[in-house]
């Protein structure tokens, strides 16, 4: 039970709700309790009847009474029931709601490293199915953990009153039921954690494959796919069966406990009345019904453990990462100018995930409005710029300055605010292009979706789909060529109209006749702008006020395209190839 203490708070939260739940609990199960106290006294006017000590009239009053009170017992009984169902399970689904936003604000908080480690399956399953067990524990177990606890304190109190002996007898079985749960338990808790670890295998699998689907058709291994996937999902089953196998041993050992109590009822109860030791057969009656009520709570005990035992693995995962500190903090609530001023100082910066050193001890500066383009062979550090500056990650050594303030100074959701990012790998959501676009100003207007649309050169694209700007996309924007989907992003960044434009080599799927219309686009949208653009193309850097080139995490060359065309190295070389590739 210690990884569920985690939801203590959410228990505090809506103590109100829960202690109404208990009290009508508490009500409803003393309504239900009436029926068996009147089958009781239907036996002894019975009796009394056939014995002749009953006048008919009076006879046919009492039984009418008593059937009256039962039904309406019954009825009163369920409306509570009714009730109890609704304030406690829908409890179960407001803790549900917080915790599945708490662990979507912890994944959102986490840094790239962390995606790095873990797949989208298994993130997606502890937010879906691992949160969807515990909230079985905040709910029906909870509702049915109250209900058996005062139905079995209430029912044992009757029985006592009725007869003391014969409670005994009735309870007998019921420790012998502890000891089996016990140890039923300890075993469920270990196959439901390795349940819960098989259906992330399998939802990690299955996202893959989907995400990758085109990649599979073109190689044509759907055969093999299908192959890999029925092997997981033949482990898998088999882990749920194991479970399952063990689950299944519950029910059948109550019956046979519940079953055992009900014949010591009759044949106890019998013997006692033969011997004058209660007064009337209907206590034996009474007994049945008493034992019948806690056929359930007493099964539930078991199907509750079980549901607590499987909730515990669940939340001990969720635990897993709710537990981990965030290596990207925001150290300032104050918010912080930006105007693109950036300074980069012996800036060394390693991977964690595969310990490649990816900048070694670089410097360099770019003042506001300014536009730098960064060259280089692919590894060589390009990116890893650009997310420094977006500060996704944080340096190893050096240091980096925004406006004369380092970076890690500045408020988090102010520097990312002022930066327009249009990555390499451009991604797009399963939304309209419209909202694509609007993604990075909500309250952007059509003019200025349009607008942005425009200076990126896609809005001819876009107007000639059936739904123009409200054609809904596929998944990762798969319905969008490779130079459309990044061009959608050049929209997104531009229509932020931020401080500083960030462009990972965002124009390498266009052709040169696109590239140079975009680019003199941006060179009049980015005036007074910083501007950082990383490309393969001499074209995208050559009227850049300052070009750098990296090579192994290290600035090889420095300087505007003019002088660097005029000096042996890799931006000369880099020029010539591609001025003879485009004659």
């Amino acid at each position: 039970m210690k990884e569920l203490q985690h939801l203590n708070k959410y228990f505090l939260k809506y103590k109100s709700h829960l202690l109404i739940g208990i009290v009508i609990t508490v009500v409803a199960r003393i309504f239900l309790l009436f029926t068996p106290r009147y089958v009781k006294q239907i036996f002894i006017v019975v009796e009394k009847a056939l014995e002749g000590d009953i006048m008919q009239d009076a006879f046919k009053a009492e039984l009418f009474e008593a059937i009256l009170y039962i039904i309406g017992a019954a009825i009163v009984g369920g409306i509570f029931t009714f009730f109890m169902r609704q304030t406690i399970i829908n409890v179960s689904r407001y803790i549900e709601f917080d915790l599945k936003n708490e662990v979507y604000e912890q994944y959102q908080k986490l840094s790239l490293n962390f995606y790095k480690k873990n797949r989208t399956g298994d993130l997606m399953n502890r937010i879906t199915e691992d949160v969807g067990r515990v909230r079985m524990y905040v709910g029906p177990a909870l509702m049915y953990s109250i209900n058996t606890i005062t139905l079995f304190v209430i029912v044992i109190i009757y029985m006592i009153n009725a007869s003391p002996k014969l409670t005994l007898y009735t309870i007998l079985p019921l420790p012998i039921l502890s000891v089996i749960i016990y140890k039923l338990s300890k075993e469920i808790n270990k196959r439901s954690t390795i349940v819960q670890e098989y259906l992330s295998k399998l939802s990690t699998f299955t996202q893959e494959s989907f995400s990758g689907i085109s990649v599979i058709k073109a190689y044509g291994i759907e055969p093999q796919s299908s192959v890999n996937f029925k092997s997981l999902a033949l482990e898998s089953k088999e882990k749920q069966v194991s479970l399952a196998k063990v689950q299944a041993w519950f029910f059948p050992m109550m019956g046979l406990l519940i079953g055992t109590s009900n014949l010591l009822v009759i044949y106890m109860g019998g013997m006692q009345y033969i011997n004058g030791e209660i007064e009337s057969i209907g206590t034996i009656a009474e007994f049945i019904i008493y034992v019948n009520m806690l056929t359930w709570p007493v099964a539930t005990v078991g199907w509750v453990t079980s549901i607590v035992q499987q909730a515990e693995a669940s939340q001990k995962r969720i635990n897993e990462f709710l537990k981990i500190t965030p290596e990207i903090i925001n150290t300032t609530s104050e918010p912080t100018k930006i105007t693109g001023d950036i300074v980069f100082k012996h800036v060394s910066f390693t991977y964690d995930d595969t310990n490649i050193e990816a900048l070694k001890g670089i410097s360099f500066d770019i003042k506001s409005g300014e536009t730098l383009a960064i060259l280089g062979k692919t590894g060589s550090g390009k990116s890893t710029i650009l997310d420094l500056i977006g500060r996704l990650y944080d340096i190893n050594a050096g240091s980096i300055t925004i406006n004369n303030t380092e970076i890690d100074r500045h408020n988090l959701t102010n520097l990312r605010d002022s930066i327009g990012y249009v990555p390499q790998d451009a991604f797009l959501f399963s939304d309209s292009i419209k909202n694509n676009i609007k993604f990075g100003k909500k309250d952007a207007t059509d003019d200025d979706v349009i607008r942005a649309s425009k200076n990126a050169q896609v809005h001819k694209n876009i107007a000639k789909f059936k739904n123009g700007y409200d054609t809904v996309l596929g998944e990762r924007g798969i319905t969008l060529s490779g130079g459309q989907k990044q061009r959608v992003s050049i929209a997104r960044a531009i229509i932020k109209s931020p401080k500083i434009f960030l462009f990972d080599d965002c124009l390498s799927a266009v052709d040169t006749e696109t590239e140079e219309k975009i680019l003199k686009n941006l060179d009049t949208i980015s005036k007074g702008k910083t501007t950082i653009i990383v490309s393969h193309r001499v074209s995208s850097a050559k009227n850049a006020d300052k070009i750098i080139v990296l090579e192994d995490g290290q600035i090889v060359q420095e300087g505007t395209h003019e002088t660097l065309i005029n000096v042996e190295g890799y931006y000369k070389h880099l020029y010539l190839k591609q001025l003879s590739e485009n004659a």
